[in-house]
């Protein structure tokens, strides 16, 4: 009798090692291949760039806006913009509940601290590249139709670039809020009544309360913070630079941590 060879068992495939790069890189490919990204940030640019050429092209120097910032006058636009970054980072995090893609992503990552961190350094990094650039490109643009007027500058004249740096940090974090937020709620909707009416609608009603200690308590919240950022000059009653952007990032830092206890403590 003949005796049939064995058949050969195929040879295992090496498991993949999970590692933080590889969870960011996962993120990163996640986030630039949604088409709300790319509509989120071409809006944010567009909505600063032309109200910048706005407000240079309409500017005039006996109008009574002397008094304001350089900077300011030029970045109004991102007042705006930070809506649009604040549902992009929503929609980073909340989204994923939305469409049921969370139950995939912390399968194949089931310690799920690294996805929240990896999402965070993915838009982080993001708008702050791209709030620079264009901030950047959008206050030289308004200072091609204010250099005959008292709102001319340069790149080179002091509190220019760290102004310019600063609005960009500002929006990177109060985009690290909303991120937060989206994923504490896991509800777009939901997380974005919160950051409206929390982080933009708040100071404006508790404003109106006549005593000291809360309008001394509004002056460190989010928005107000990331307004002192944006600013080449100091702004009146407000805190100094650096107390503002601890301020803004130790909301960044409690907004990111209540997911990251929730993501322990509850099932997808």
């Amino acid at each position: 009798m003949t005796a049939t060879p064995a058949t050969p068992t195929p040879a295992l495939a090496p498991a993949v090692r999970l590692t933080p790069a590889r969870v960011l890189r996962a993120e990163w490919h996640k986030l630039w291949t949604l088409r709300s990204t790319w509509i989120t940030l071409l809006c944010a640019t567009v909505l600063v760039l032309g109200v910048g050429l706005l407000m240079g092209t309409t500017y005039t120097s006996d109008g009574g806006d002397s008094d304001v910032d350089t900077v300011v006058l030029t970045l109004y636009g991102s007042q705006l913009s930070g809506v649009c970054l604040a549902v992009l980072g929503i929609l980073v995090t909340a989204g994923e509940y939305a469409t049921g893609l969370a139950r995939a992503t912390f399968t194949a990552v089931p310690r799920r601290l690294p996805v929240l961190w990896a999402k965070a350094t993915a838009l982080g990094a993001t708008v702050l590249v791209l709030s620079l650039l264009t901030n950047t490109l959008t206050f030289l643009a308004a200072q091609l139709f204010l250099d005959d007027t008292d709102q001319a500058a340069s790149l080179a004249d002091d509190g220019v670039l760290t102004a310019l740096l600063g609005n960009a940090t500002g929006q990177t974090l109060l985009s690290l809020i909303a991120l937060g937020l989206g994923a504490a709620l896991r509800s777009v909707p939901g997380a974005l009544g919160a950051f409206i009416g929390g982080v933009l609608v708040l100071p404006q009603v508790a404003g109106m309360i006549p005593y000291e200690a809360v309008d001394t308590a509004l002056r460190y919240f989010p928005a107000r913070s990331a307004a002192v950022l944006g600013s080449a000059t100091p702004l009146p009653d407000a805190p100094a630079a650096g107390a503002a952007l601890l301020a803004l990032a130790l909301w960044a830092v409690a907004a990111l941590a209540v997911p990251a206890l929730l993501l322990r403590r509850r099932d997808v």
